[in-house]
């Protein structure tokens, strides 16, 4: 099964383009969508969701025509949004019973081997009888991806898992997403370049409603390879390097700034090629065709 969009445009009563011709073809595994945020993705994964109508463009999962046939959609989609709201007072084994009932699990034997089952599988087994509002932030993901998996889903879309989990929730998070996505397609939407480093075999760059590249990562930083130098320098020149030399990135080392350049040369002495990475390249789409790159 495949997700394939097609032109896919939105604007926003307040004039907002948020999608701008969007083509896109996702296969079976992880899928990592990557951008700032304001970039389209939330827009994108709601369209895909079914919670939003495109203005035009084509999305079909399979044989489904997703903006036309939402209640089929929707019977094979799981979905954890950016934020999503919980009944602080209940617990886990009640409210998924409650929403396997929601997804039409009539079966009281079935739900309640189905529950156990999603409780082990995302390591909440000895919290199921905790009330959800004493879970972490990162318990709560867990509930949400457990949410997510009722029906056995044929597409999962997570939508900013990671941010605010501290190091060790954010481990645990991506390996259970890690093993979903060995049968599903799952769309991971993030800001987060190392969570799709991590994860993904195929991914996409947006930015301002459009698509900038759709690649592998492998496939992505082989591009700037031996192209990526570092240089530090006072912050007085900062402003110069700015507007002489393609900047992807800027950082502050003991005060003083660190430039990363693109270029297939030396640009000056005092640089110092240095290998790429994933965020290298996504610099490079989000921020360095801004920016003078140095003659090849």
């Amino acid at each position: 099964m495949q997700l394939i969009i097609q032109n896919l445009s939105k604007t926003y009563s307040n004039g907002v383009q948020a999608l701008k011709d969007v083509s896109l073809t996702i296969n079976k595994g992880m899928f990592g969508l990557l951008g700032p945020n304001g970039a389209g993705k939330s827009s994108l994964m709601r369209t895909i969701a079914t919670l939003q109508e495109a203005d035009s463009g084509s999305i079909s999962l399979g044989n489904i025509d997703v903006l036309t046939q939402k209640e089929e959609v929707r019977k094979i989609l799981g979905y954890l949004p950016q934020e999503f709201g919980v009944y602080p007072k209940i617990d886990a084994v009640t409210l998924l019973d409650h929403l396997a009932v929601l997804k039409g699990i009539s079966n009281k034997g079935e739900r309640k081997g189905l529950v156990e089952a999603l409780l082990h599988k995302t390591n909440l087994w000895n919290a199921r009888n905790k009330n959800l509002g004493g879970y972490s932030g990162g318990m709560k993901q867990r509930f949400g991806i457990a949410q997510a998996l009722i029906a056995n889903p044929k597409l999962i879309i997570v939508d900013e898992p990671t941010a605010g989990l501290d190091p060790a929730e954010r481990n645990r998070f991506l390996n259970l997403l890690s093993e979903i996505g060995e049968n599903t397609i799952v769309i991971l939407s993030t800001h987060i370049v190392e969570d799709v480093k991590e994860l993904c075999t195929d991914m996409a760059i947006i930015n301002k409603g459009q698509v900038l590249y759709k690649g592998s990562p492998l496939d992505a930083i082989a591009e700037v390879e031996g192209k990526v130098w570092t240089k530090t320098i006072e912050k007085a020149e900062l402003e110069s390097y700015r507007q002489n030399f393609r900047i992807i990135s800027e950082r502050l080392i003991g005060g003083r700034p660190v430039i990363s350049v693109l270029s297939h040369e030396q640009p000056e002495g005092g640089f110092t090629r240095t290998a790429a990475d994933l965020e290298d390249v996504y610099f490079t789409h989000i921020f360095g065709n801004t920016q003078k790159e140095v003659a090849a």
